[in-house]
């Protein structure tokens, strides 16, 4: 458990937009492709 002043002494943390942004697009894009060859893979087995 934290008592009030352990928590005063924490440090904020700064994440920087850049780095936020290069982990969103090393996740998203794999992401995002698999999700694009599920869906066609899917209507090709489905729709003809």
């Amino acid at each position: 458990m934290s008592s009030p002043a352990s928590t005063q002494n924490q440090q904020p943390t700064h994440t920087s937009t850049g780095l936020i942004a290069f982990a969103w697009a090393l996740v998203g894009v794999p992401l995002a492709y698999g999700l694009y060859n599920t869906v066609k893979a899917a209507s090709a087995l489905f729709g003809g």
